[in-house]
């Protein structure tokens, strides 16, 4: 069941592009900014019906979260911005899972499995036959250290909201607490970024989308989760969206991929399927015989 909640979060990332798509043209520091914006808020509306715990907040960890938070979408949009979508998206979601277990393992000894690396094997391989398979990407060298920055992120945030649940917080008010905060250090971008696109229905509905699919919804799942799995797994399994963004762009923007994109999308599935699908039990009966 965590599994299937954390990939059910990753299709509703997924949806993100599709949403931009389809909506105005908009500047994405601020379409990011706006994101995390109505995200906190739904979220802190969220965290109201839920109690609270007995433990106190660690408030430096929390503050490195929202940092993390901000950070991510700061630098996820700037790398894409700059080396692509392709490049930008492999490096930061393939860098993300390897991220957050190594640092799980060192920092709150979160065993690495060898499931976890077969299955972060075949999905990172398949996201990279996903979005360079078209062949023509090309390679900005500050871009790549921006999306492993926003990969960093990612991985950062995995690991401290993992300790935060540890102490007992409900996932919703550690999603709240965190997208609330890292919001506020969005602020400027907001202040200073041409939020007139906000103004034209279309531009209103696809704020209200992203801020409560792709993120409010989307982060409470991960976050349940997250409670029950190590931060590596967790983020192989997010893997899974850049390959519902490839169904959405096939069925809703009517892209046609090749066979090198299929090729790419079953090795993530591949992947996806080592961690999700539940590993067999030897029986008392195979297991003495073996010994």
């Amino acid at each position: 069941m965590p599994r299937l909640l954390v990939l059910l979060a990753a299709v509703c990332f997924g949806t993100t592009g599709t949403a931009q798509a389809l909506g105005p043209d908009a500047e994405p520091l601020t379409v990011g900014a706006v994101r995390i914006a109505i995200g906190g808020l739904l979220l802190l509306l969220v965290a109201r019906a839920v109690p609270a715990a007995a433990a106190p907040w660690p408030l430096r960890q929390l503050g490195v979260i929202a940092a993390a938070v901000a950070i991510y979408q700061l630098a996820f949009f700037a790398a894409v911005d700059r080396t692509g979508v392709a490049v930008g998206t492999v490096v930061a979601l393939g860098s993300a899972p390897a991220l957050a277990g190594v640092a799980g393992l060192l920092l709150d000894g979160e065993p690495l499995t060898r499931r976890w690396a077969r299955a972060t094997a075949l999905a990172w391989g398949g996201v990279l036959v996903l979005v360079l398979g078209g062949g023509g990407a090309s390679v900005d060298p500050l871009g790549v250290v921006l999306a492993v920055v926003a990969g960093s992120g990612y991985a950062t945030y995995a690991i401290l909201a993992k300790r935060m649940l540890r102490l007992g917080h409900a996932p919703e008010r550690v999603m709240a607490a965190s997208f609330s905060l890292g919001a506020l250090l969005l602020v400027p971008v907001l202040i200073a970024g041409d939020l007139s696109w906000l103004r034209s229905g279309d531009g209103l509905a696809m704020a209200l989308f992203l801020g409560a699919i792709p993120t409010a919804l989307a982060y409470v799942l991960f976050a349940r989760g997250l409670r029950h799995l190590t931060p590596g797994e967790t983020a192989t399994l997010t893997l899974a969206e850049p390959l519902t963004a490839t169904g959405l762009g096939i069925l809703v923007l009517g892209e046609r991929p090749g066979l090198v994109a299929g090729v790419g999308a079953a090795l993530v599935l591949a992947g996806l399927l080592v961690l999700a699908v539940p590993e067999r039990r030897r029986s008392p009966r195979l297991a003495s015989a073996a010994t």
